[in-house]
């Protein structure tokens, strides 16, 4: 089989025309039949990969509902990979802009956290850090420390009840009204062999952010107190320390201070 027979038949089992020109059966000179039993194949093995990573979101729209969204996904964003652990990846992106779900607003960020799970159950090991490490510091020397983060780290927000409502559809808590309709955000990471998904206080998200993009505790405390002047570093520090976001100290500001003075 040619290279733009080999083509033609990929991009074939994602539509719905007639098999490309030069392709046969073994029992048939007809491989229309056989063809679209394939075609139906990878349909549902591509289908059934979202909805394996997105369990609540199938869960919220109801099994048609996914299926047809998951189908117009497919057909605009094959697979690039054989590996399909990571498929999917901008299906929260996708349904965002999907017109038929555009009533759903909180859809695609209970998909985001989806997908950050995905990634955090496959990122690579690493030792969280030992609060002992913090513990050994002098105090007026931690507003200029920068950590690593962990590799799974990522952190999730949206304007939406997103959290609680990713929770109930994911048989974390029973579903039921959300009394207090808000916006949330949540740390998800997985330290060790458990995927952990923790909700995250008001100015929690832009602490953690700040963080994870290198900035020292002090800087990421003076965004986190900008965005919410209420914000509370000792319940943080103590969420930093809990959940193994973090595994290393990277540099302490105060040292490099003084190799360039």
């Amino acid at each position: 089989m040619s290279h733009a027979t080999q083509s033609a038949f990929a991009a074939g089992l994602l539509d719905t025309a007639p098999p490309p020109a030069g392709v046969t059966a073994w029992n048939s000179s007809s491989p229309t039949r056989r063809y679209g039993v394939y075609r139906n194949n990878v349909a549902a093995s591509l289908t059934g990969a979202l909805a394996a990573r997105f369990p609540a979101a199938e869960r919220i729209v109801g099994a048609a509902f996914f299926r047809a969204m998951a189908g117009a996904f497919i057909r605009l964003h094959p697979p690039r990979s054989p590996l399909l652990l990571a498929y999917g990846e901008d299906f929260p992106d996708f349904a965002a802009a999907f017109e038929p779900a555009r009533e759903i607003a909180y859809l695609a960020d209970v998909m985001r956290l989806e997908a950050a799970r995905t990634r955090a159950y496959h990122a690579a090991d690493a030792a969280p850090l030992d609060p002992q490490a913090l513990a050994g510091i002098e105090p007026d020397r931690l507003g200029g420390l920068v950590l690593v983060s962990h590799p799974s780290l990522s952190i999730v927000s949206s304007p939406h009840p997103a959290v609680t409502i990713w929770a109930m559809n994911a048989g974390e808590m029973p579903i039921a009204p959300v009394p207090d309709w808000r916006g949330e955000g949540a740390l998800v990471v997985r330290p060790r062999m458990i995927v952990d998904v923790v909700p995250l206080p008001h100015a929690g998200v832009s602490f953690f952010r700040h963080l994870a993009h290198g900035y020292t505790l002090a800087e990421a405390a003076c965004a986190a107190m900008e965005a919410d002047a209420a914000f509370d570093l000792s319940k943080n520090l103590a969420i930093l320390l809990r959940t193994g976001a973090f595994t290393t100290i990277g540099r302490d500001q105060d040292d490099e201070d003084r190799d360039h003075a």
